[in-house]
């Protein structure tokens, strides 16, 4: 990626720094309607009803909150809320709504009709959720002013917006604020055929000449997330360029192979964690605790990175007594499984 300058009325190239490159990039393969947006055909659809309801009555839409795993298109969905309601969009997270201040401040700049998207609603102060109930229902917030006995409360009206909320943790929302969202979408993971058809219009934009087949191979890969379907795919595109080869099936798997993405898309860290509950841990029970220290990382990245994906694709289950491998864990990794087999069973009985 780059952009041009000027120097001394010539123009130069200059290479974008690499953070801008990669919003840039993600920027080009976000699609711009619901029209263009591939798979979720059952949020995609309860969403046309609703903004084009809305624009029929010439009122604000509903409240929407976005819901799901991170890399499903909560952030493009939210992009194309606004675009197709054509209205501007303003955007937040919750880790940078500490305050109630915050939110008052950022809630009375709005402008009528706007679009407020707030990534990872959940993570917003109680002081700040507390003050968006009132600003949800009502489109108004009250403002202290003073403090002790003489204290006292100024409503301030706002300007009726729709708020898009999402969140990868729908469970640490409070009622009260879930239940002030008149639409709730749930994001589910993408089936191999729908990656295919991210991947194909992704290569369109990127010019990349790459066939079905090694368009499939990357489908199968990335673990049902179009984020990651998108990173494969530009991974490979580098591949190809720096050592002068087509983009085919070969490409494919000398790239994946090169980044540690294996057939079942299983990276670096999966495989750590695994291998460590075969070999050391003669398939488990191994605690949460025990596994971090012994991979390295914090117990959080295990639990709510790791974890998710090898439970979904069968390779691992939780019991009351730890993590333990399944048989088609074993099968994956080659592993004889040396009297594990008695362990294994005692756990799922």
């Amino acid at each position: 990626m780059s952009e041009d300058v000027s120097f001394a009325g010539e123009p130069v190239l200059r290479p974008l720094p690499e953070s801008e490159a990669e919003l840039a990039f993600e920027g080009a393969l976000r699609p711009r309607s619901l029209g263009e947006f591939v798979g979720q055909s059952k949020v995609r659809g309860q969403l046309q009803l609703l903004l084009r309801a809305a624009a029929i009555q010439n009122r604000t839409p509903d409240h929407i909150l976005l819901a799901g795993p991170p890399g499903l298109g909560k952030t493009t969905l939210a992009m194309i809320v606004a675009h197709e309601s054509d209205r501007p969009l303003r955007m937040s997270s919750g880790p940078a709504i500490q305050h109630a201040g915050d939110l008052a401040a950022l809630l009375s700049s709005l402008t009528p009709g706007e679009v407020l998207f707030i990534d990872e609603i959940h993570r917003m102060a109680r002081s700040a959720e507390e003050m968006l109930y009132l600003a949800m229902e009502d489109f108004r917030i009250d403002i202290m002013v003073g403090k002790g006995a003489g204290a006292t409360s100024i409503p301030l009206d706002l300007a009726p917006f729709t708020l898009v909320g999402a969140t990868t943790r729908s469970g640490l929302l409070p009622n009260p604020l879930r239940d002030r969202f008149g639409f709730t979408a749930h994001l589910e993971f993408y089936d191999e055929s729908e990656l295919e058809q991210v991947l194909h219009r992704a290569s369109l934009l990127l010019g990349l000449d790459i066939d079905g087949r090694a368009l499939a191979e990357i489908a199968g890969r990335c673990r049902g997330t179009p984020r990651i379907a998108n990173r494969l795919l530009r991974r490979v595109r580098d591949y190809s360029l720096v050592h002068d080869r087509v983009s085919g099936l070969d490409a494919v798997h000398a790239a994946l192979e090169l980044y540690d993405v294996d057939a079942l898309g299983l990276d670096r860290l999966d495989r750590a964690v695994m291998e460590i509950i075969l070999n050391r841990f003669d398939g488990g029970p191994v605690g949460l605790s025990t596994l971090a220290v012994s991979v390295g990382e914090e117990a959080e990245t295990i639990e709510s990175v790791v974890e998710p994906f090898l439970v979904r694709i069968g390779l691992l289950i939780r019991t009351p007594r730890g993590r333990v491998a399944t048989k088609r864990a074993w099968e994956h990794f080659g592993i004889a499984r040396a009297g594990a087999e008695t362990l294994f069973d005692s756990e799922l009985g």
